[in-house]
């Protein structure tokens, strides 16, 4: 598996190696040892898989306050998606930076995304599918939004003309917050 690190402190690109033939292909499309030797130590104790039915549906910007946050792995296994993390931690020299990256079917890359980081993404495709990986249990209490348009992050989404949860919708601006990293 090869491991990239990104821009922003811990967040990192994983690509499975591939092993296909004529029958099709095979994968380790995880495992807790090749995330060790890359300084990965989360134990991941839930899965999530969603859908987005339609392109240009936004999930985010979201996280899960201390003392519950999450450090998540996340791929798309269906479709396309623009993945975007941004720090969210205060003392951080990239605190408000944010990055973006392309996580599809045809690509496979996954994105290592640690504790004090909000998450979101656009699906690009309709019927698009993401699968990823918690190392902390979903606590209603802890769930938070920032709204995905929030000025001072300033995020460079790929299309104007969005879905949006209820939740995404009211979401306060990162000013507004009570974000605790």
């Amino acid at each position: 598996m090869k491991v990239t690190d990104l821009c922003l402190d811990g967040v990192k690109i994983l690509e499975p190696q591939y092993f296909e033939d004529d029958r099709g292909y095979y994968t380790e499309s995880y495992s807790s040892r090749t995330l060790k030797e890359h300084g990965i130590n989360s134990i991941f104790v839930q899965d999530n898989h969603l859908l987005s039915l339609k392109k240009g549906t936004i999930r985010g910007i979201h996280f899960q306050n201390n003392p519950k946050a999450q450090s998540k792995l996340l791929r798309c296994t269906k479709g396309s998606i623009l993945d975007i993390v941004v720090d969210l931690r205060k003392s951080s020299p990239t605190y408000k930076k944010w990055l973006s990256i392309l996580l599809s079917e045809e690509n496979r890359k996954q994105i290592f995304i640690p504790k004090g980081y909000g998450h979101a993404c656009i699906s690009l495709e309709d019927n698009t599918q993401v699968q990823y990986k918690v190392d902390e249990l979903y606590y209603p209490e802890y769930d938070r939004a920032i709204a995905w348009n929030d000025p001072q992050l300033n995020i460079e989404w790929t299309m104007s003309n969005v879905i949006l949860s209820k939740k995404d919708k009211e979401a306060p601006f990162l000013k507004d917050s009570d974000v605790n990293f």
